[in-house]
């Protein structure tokens, strides 16, 4: 009997539907007319044991406990899918052939393998198993992945990685959550202080966005510019640039600060020849943008919608697992199998049935064409957000399905557009021994920006800016300067598409050149499938709020993180975490040098926490709700009426 493991019940459907009629619904699993059978997970089954599931001394919190560091790691069976994991373990015992069916990452590798390894499979059994790899949840695509089975120790690297990554986490979040919790309760705070290698950071690039905001002091600059005519009467304008003689009247960014000075600028270039010194045209073309990932469609749809990252998520996973609309969602890669291009036309095709009021658009598509993202180099596990080729009722859809649906169609459809072409100009003068520069854009074939809505389209012309045609040496006329008054703004206030865009985009904020190396390799805080998470668990324990579209610090936050070395704030640590899970996945690095290496680093970490300045914690208001029922490693739990955890 073939068994194939799903990560969820949806994919087990999915799956079962590739396969003849009739079949028999059991509680629990689907069974085939040829005997086989597909059961499923209800996401993890199994989560990592209690820190009193180890010792029963540790149900209380003390400084002298740390750092906790299990010597053989345990599994604890949650409660509430428990009746789930016994059906499987007696299907894995019945079994001679398993198929892992978990989603296409490293979160999904491990949830089934894990599971597998609980279940004492036996070697001989686990060197059989299969991997199912699913990103389109039709009939047609599940057919043709389970036409490409492939050995799963082919994934095992990706197996350790996720483990290490999960009992890192476990560590560092356990034992710094208890020891600056203990330390916020000297002080007179009676919340729970959680720290993760993620979410904080996080909210240290907040909390230091907030403090930035708080200090900003407004200042005055000017700009002046050159209104230019050439001798054809075509007229344009151009920047001044200030020489280095000018500096002792500039900000550290280059921004003028003396009116006078501009003033002067003005009565010196009134009535005067301005003469090229140099002038540049190009021809140039832009590809279309590659079709989405998680983290870009979270961005875009905040930007759009104002929808937060777990609206869009949640979204996501509706268009893929209820109506099967889209692939799967939680990918970090932008490219396509080359194989996926010829389901384009099918792809079209339903996209006209489903968008009826997009058929010029559509009809316009060169299926023919093929654009950078169909790039098997690029795609390992799972491939970019696409529509599927099902045909549906749209209308049936909430409007948030909507929405994200026609986002991802549209960015899709671009890949079948011609490339948007312009001309880049630039123009340099000088006008009574200044320097004034232009620079100019001349759209010239719309091409795939034929698909952004009006609104965006009109912003992307009002931002061109065409410039006459000139060559270096001729003499045109500055007809008078004027002066543009400014004032220095702060710098914004994070939002969900921002901070989404700094995770992704964390080594700007770094300064360490070998770490900002490490970072811009990766692919920065948290990963495509946690990312939403985080952030709202940060909201959940009052760390951040909401005012309009603005995320801000709290005063616990900003407490918190007062409260840290800055070791802990900075996204440092993460980078090398990350830098060294992807070798453990590459096979070029080892789960046992990674954890040594970590429990080493944690000694200090606690070390330190036990020197921390309880004062901070004082002033701060009481918690008002328990906001830590989501992750068991950062909650105190009771173990009645729970099985003793097995080890793995």
């Amino acid at each position: 009997m073939i068994l194939y493991i799903a990560e969820k019940p949806s994919l087990a459907r999915a799956i079962a539907s590739a396969f003849p009629k009739p079949q028999k619904k059991e509680d629990g699993c689907i069974w085939l007319p040829n005997g086989d059978c597909v059961s499923w997970c209800i996401g993890h089954l199994l989560e990592q044991a209690e820190p009193d599931a180890y010792n029963p001394a540790y149900k209380s919190w003390q400084l002298d406990h740390l750092p906790i560091v299990p010597d053989t790691w345990q599994w604890q069976e949650k409660s509430k899918t428990r009746k789930q994991l016994s059906v499987l373990k007696k299907l894995i015992k019945k079994a001679s052939q398993l198929v892992h069916a978990g989603d296409p990452d490293r979160e999904g590798q491990l949830l089934v393998d894990e599971v597998i390894h609980y279940s004492k499979v036996s070697k001989a059994k686990q060197d059989t198993i299969q991997r199912l790899l699913i990103n389109d949840l039709t009939p047609s695509a599940v057919k043709k992945s389970l036409n490409q089975l492939r050995s799963n120790k082919e994934f095992s690297a990706l197996s350790r990685s996720a483990l290490a990554r999960s009992r890192a986490d476990w560590l560092h979040g356990i034992n710094l959550t208890r020891a600056y919790t203990i330390k916020g309760k000297q002080g007179g705070y009676q919340g729970v202080l959680s720290i993760g290698r993620v979410q904080t950071p996080i909210l240290g690039l907040v909390v230091k966005r907030d403090l930035e905001r708080e200090n900003f002091i407004a200042k005055d600059f000017y700009q002046v510019l050159a209104n230019i005519e050439t001798p054809n009467n075509e007229k344009f304008k151009a920047k001044w640039i200030p020489s280095d003689a000018c500096a002792p009247h500039m900000d550290s960014e280059g921004r003028v600060q003396n009116k006078a000075l501009a003033e002067n600028v003005i009565q010196r270039i009134k009535g005067q020849d301005a003469k090229v010194s140099q002038a540049q045209y190009k021809k140039k073309r832009q590809a279309p943008p590659l079709p989405y990932n998680l983290s870009s469609l979270q961005i875009d749809a905040a930007k759009a919608f104002s929808m937060s990252a777990q609206q869009v998520l949640d979204t996501c996973q509706s268009l893929y697992e209820k109506h099967q609309l889209i692939t799967y969602p939680r990918s970090d890669s932008r490219y396509l199998p080359n194989e996926q291009f010829r389901d384009a036309p099918a792809v079209i095709k339903s996209l006209k049935n489903n968008l009826p009021q997009w058929q010029e658009k559509l009809n316009k598509a060169n299926t023919s064409q093929r654009s950078k993202a169909w790039n098997d180099k690029e795609v390992q596990a799972h491939h970019a957000i696409i529509p599927t080729s099902k045909q549906a009722n749209i209308a049936s859809l909430s409007q948030s399905e909507q929405k994200l649906y026609e986002l991802i169609a549209r960015q899709y459809l671009m890949q079948f557009y011609p490339h948007y072409e312009y001309l880049e100009s630039f123009i340099e003068l000088i006008i009574a021994g200044g320097l004034f520069r232009s620079k100019g854009h001349t759209p010239l074939e719309s091409g795939w920006k034929l698909l952004l809505p009006e609104k965006k389209a009109k912003q992307d012309d009002d931002e061109s800016h065409p410039l006459p045609q000139v060559s270096i040496g001729d003499n045109l006329f500055c007809h008078h300067g004027e002066i543009l008054a400014k004032v220095t703004t702060p710098p914004p206030a994070f939002t969900d598409a921002s901070l989404l865009a700094a995770m992704t985009g964390i080594s700007r904020y770094v300064q360490q050149p070998d770490i900002k190396a490490i970072l811009k390799e990766t692919d920065g805080l948290g990963t495509e499938a946690t990312r939403a998470s985080i952030i709202e668990l940060l909201f959940r324990r009052n760390f951040l709020i909401r005012q309009g579209k603005s995320i801000l610090s709290t005063s616990t936050g900003k407490a918190l993180i007062n409260s840290l070395p800055e070791s802990l704030i900075t996204p440092d640590m993460t980078a090398k975490w990350e830098a060294e899970l992807n070798h453990i996945c590459q096979g070029s690095g080892s789960y046992a040098g990674f954890m040594t290496e970590l429990k080493a680093g944690l000694k200090q970490l606690i070390e330190q926490a036990k020197t921390t300045d309880v004062s901070l914690f004082s002033a701060l208001p009481s918690p008002t709700k328990k906001p830590y029922k989501k992750k068991g490693a950062y909650r105190k739990t009771s173990t009645k009426n729970t099985k003793k955890p097995k080890t793995y």
